[in-house]
């Protein structure tokens, strides 16, 4: 099921599934007939996903006009991403329809052939988006009410929604409900009429995508993007940063990526603008995550004073203000790229056996009165600091929540991995 919830709690505990995506594995849509018949109208509509929130269902079977047109209603109405959502998910449903002509030729076709009389059931999608805000925050309002009519009661299919990022759940939908039938070549919605409401159970619905340790170009992570649309999923965890390469470009700091595997395996400003675009067109927010002070072995080939030693490469030097000056310049950097009020700054699996044992650091913590789980604290929670103050809640692995659960920012959101 699609559907929000919210917690009171200043330490809210996200619970997420992480996803292991193949390059290979990433399939553009449906492309095969679905087995959908009349006499299934008791059984739960599995090519609904997520079920809706609530449905009812009828038994009569639609044709749908490839030539189907939009209209629209509300202050939102005139919405770019509305338009182009609508457009999007008319070339997913009739993809197999027109026989390659433009849609714009078999609308004008369809105009000198057919007189007053309509001769498809649904000929017209209608969308009322209420608000015109267009910013995609946590919590935003995904709802949205979808009805097909009966065969003889209408030739309009209507999606009703507070916000753009309802009516594209709504489209999404309404894409589901349409069945290529091979034999009569045409687009069917089965069981009509449909009436639907439906809401989102959590806010967050979340999809963690790794490209450090697993470089992904481009066009590849568009596609993963646009198959998180059709489940619904509406955040795109992006674990940019680890160890094994820093492939972001950073102004301030122009060396951290030559921390990349090679010079071809890098995503510039214009690139993460250009995924974060994308994905806000289909209702996903971005999430980025920069990992400290563990899983930074990478900074060091562009900057090595941020290693504790050659030979000791991470954790980050806690002992050094050019750290955190680090941190501040590449997350000054990527806050215009990433307007979602999230930010994950890691926090896992930090192994402090390089501040004990590098002799300026060691010096460091005894001179601070600083065990390295004080140090392990320290760093965190400066990095937060550094956080909130570009106006960012942050998130963090459990493993800080573990070890000093009553020292984290209030804003703190935890992550379960």
């Amino acid at each position: 099921m699609f559907v929000s919830s919210s917690s009171s709690s200043p330490l809210l505990i996200l619970f997420f599934i992480s996803f292991a995506v193949s390059v290979s594995s990433v399939s553009v849509r449906r492309g095969t007939p679905l087995d959908i018949t009349s006499e299934q109208s008791d059984e739960t509509p599995t090519y609904l996903w997520p079920l809706p929130a609530e449905y009812t269902s009828g038994n009569e079977a639609l044709d749908v006009d490839p030539a189907l047109k939009l209209t629209v209603a509300g202050n939102g109405g005139g919405s770019v991403v509305l338009r182009a959502g609508f457009d999007r998910y008319r070339g997913i449903v009739f993809k197999h329809t027109g026989l390659g002509l433009g849609f714009s030729f078999i609308r004008k076709l369809r105009e000198r052939l057919v007189s007053s009389v309509s001769a498809y059931d649904v000929d017209t999608l209608n969308i009322t988006v209420h608000s015109e805000n267009e910013e995609l925050q946590f919590g935003v309002d995904e709802s949205y009410t979808l009805l097909v009519p009966k065969a003889k009661d209408s030739s309009q299919v209507t999606i009703e929604a507070n916000t753009v990022y309802g009516a594209l759940r709504g489209l999404e939908t309404f894409s589901q409900l349409c069945s290529f039938d091979y034999t009569t070549k045409k687009v069917k919605i089965y069981k009509a009429p449909w009436s639907i409401q439906d809401k989102p159970r959590f806010a967050y619905r979340g999809l963690l995508l790794d490209t450090s340790r697993h470089y992904l170009p481009i066009i590849v992570i568009k596609q993963i993007i646009e198959s998180m649309s059709y489940a619904k999923l509406n955040v795109l965890h992006w674990h940019i940063i680890d160890e094994e390469s820093f492939p972001l470009e950073v102004p301030t700091y122009p060396d951290l990526w030559k921390g990349s595997y090679t010079r071809w395996e890098r995503y510039t400003v214009e690139d993460a603008y250009e995924i974060v675009n994308f994905a806000k067109m289909r209702g996903i927010n971005v999430m980025a995550e920069v990992d400290v002070p563990g899983h930074a072995e990478s900074w060091g080939a562009g900057y090595p004073d941020l290693w504790p030693s050659p030979s000791c490469r991470e954790p980050l030097d806690v002992s050094k203000n050019f750290t955190f000056d680090v941190i501040s310049g590449i997350l000054t950097d990527i806050r215009t790229i990433f307007p979602f009020e999230l930010f994950h700054l890691g926090g896992d699996e930090v192994n402090t056996d390089c501040w004990r044992s590098t002799p300026h650091i060691k010096e460091w913590l005894q001179n601070h009165n600083m065990t390295a789980r004080d140090a392990y604290q320290y760093f965190v929670l400066k990095a937060q600091e550094i956080a909130v103050s570009k106006n960012w809640s942050p998130v963090n692995w459990e493993e800080t929540f573990n070890t000093f659960p009553s020292k984290l920012h209030p804003k703190t959101i935890v992550h379960n991995w």
